[in-house]
């Protein structure tokens, strides 16, 4: 679906322009490619430069609970420095890398509920006004979807996936936001999570993974996080579910070191630590989220086998484009 919007700055008769994006769900680090088509107004127009903005909904929490709002976590300048002639119909093509930790919006063609979009800016005549945005559909690295499967293969549910502001403190983490998906427990570990929660953090050396356990409390003691990191290298071989069990394993076994605070380890987070290279991990463990904006995201169900991701409640992938529309629309006049 593709959103146009006439240049409001430049008036009745003002060039338009239209964003296409190539067909297919694009990868973390990977290329976006697509067309900005204009058309021209009723007179000729210098145009200075077209730029996309990649633009995220994300949740934010403040001292009057929480909201959302719309973030632009990168900017491309794809073309311009030309006049566009009365009436002129132009394409500029484009081939841009997206941040390796773009947050992943869909899995198996399955919509998460991450709201994510490009949105074309135009410059001409020295003034600035927005175009059209399309939906960006990203999905997972392929050791993304291998650990994702293997907790499914382990009995973990899917239950939501957001975009919090803020940072994860001692990560290698680059944008503004980081993307949380939560799974409810396999039943082997129901009496020790209300749930898992499970965020990605690529670079072009490999994948970071942070996974925080949600505790149950018990009569005498109060329920508490904990928070792991692990990390793989992109063609790293493994048996994921032995791997992906022992990191479960690992972030629940140090479930009695409430209120101790261990400290990430800095350097290369890529190196590995003697775990045959292939990955490392660091444990946190407090009585308090590590991380900051807690909030919730769109409702989403998964088989066990495999995360056969399926919508419960939630948003259908039509609902969800919609969606993207209305909220950038929305977020656009409240800019102007």
């Amino acid at each position: 679906m593709v959103f146009k919007r006439l240049l409001g700055s430049l008036g009745v008769g003002g060039p338009t322009v239209d964003t296409v994006l190539d067909p297919g769900a694009a990868l973390p680090g990977g290329a976006l490619s697509g067309q900005v088509h204009l058309r021209g107004g009723n007179a000729d127009f210098g145009i200075d430069h077209i730029t996309l903005e990649l633009v995220a909904r994300v949740e934010a929490e403040h001292e009057h609970g929480e909201s959302e709002g719309a973030v632009v976590f990168e900017r491309f300048t794809v073309g311009g420095g030309f006049r566009l002639g009365e009436g002129e119909h132009r394409s500029v093509p484009f081939r841009i890398g997206l941040p390796w930790q773009t947050p992943v919006t869909e899995l198996r063609g399955q919509p998460l509920g991450i709201v994510l979009g490009v949105r074309t800016e135009l410059a001409v005549a020295g003034a600035k006004d927005k175009g059209d945005l399309d939906p960006l559909a990203v999905r997972p690295l392929p050791a993304q979807e291998a650990i994702l499967e293997a907790l499914g293969q382990l009995g973990f549910g899917f239950k939501s996936a957001d975009l919090e502001l803020g940072h994860i403190g001692g990560t290698g983490q680059q944008l503004p936001f980081y993307q949380e998906i939560e799974l409810t427990p396999a039943p082997q570990y129901a009496h020790q999570l209300n749930e898992l929660e499970v965020t990605f953090l690529a670079g072009p050396g490999g994948l970071e993974i942070v996974l925080e356990a949600d505790k149950r409390g018990g009569l005498f003691t109060a329920g508490h996080d904990a928070l792991t990191r692990f990390t793989v290298s992109h063609d790293a071989a493994q048996d994921w579910n032995t791997l992906v069990e022992g990191w479960i394993g690992q972030l629940l076994e140090h479930r009695a070191s409430h209120g101790a605070h261990a400290s990430y380890g800095h350097g290369d987070p890529y190196a590995g630590d003697g775990h045959g290279g292939h990955y490392s991990h660091h444990d946190d463990h407090h009585g308090a989220p590590h991380r900051s904006g807690p909030g919730t995201g769109t409702a989403i169900a998964a088989g066990a086998a495999g995360l056969a991701v399926g919508v419960v409640g939630g948003m259908v992938a039509a609902e969800v484009v919609d969606e993207i529309g209305d909220f950038f629309e929305g977020d656009e006049e409240d800019e102007d």
